[in-house]
C-alpha cells in the first residue's frame, strides 16, 4: 500500500517546518502570526508590481493614439 503525503512547508517567519493539519497552518504558531501581520502593517512587505485596472489601461492607449477617452 502506497504511503500517504502529509502536505508541508516551512513557517514563513521562522523556518521551522509545518504540516497542512496543524492549526495554525502555514505558521507554526500564533506567534510567528502575528509578527508577520506586524511586518504587513508596518510596511516591510509590499507587493512588488502595480496593479492595472483594465480601464486605466484602455485610456492610456487611446491617449496614445490621439483620441479623446469616452
Amino acid at each position: 500500500m502506497p504511503k500517504k503525503r502529509i502536505a508541508s512547508l516551512r513557517c514563513p517567519t521562522c523556518r521551522k517546518i509545518v504540516l497542512a493539519t496543524d492549526p495554525d497552518f502555514p505558521f507554526c504558531s500564533d506567534r510567528c502570526r502575528l509578527i508577520d501581520l506586524g511586518k504587513w502593517a508596518s510596511g516591510a512587505y509590499v507587493i512588488s508590481a502595480p496593479l492595472n485596472d483594465p480601464e486605466d489601461v484602455e485610456l492610456l492607449q487611446s491617449d496614445d493614439d490621439g483620441k479623446k477617452p469616452n
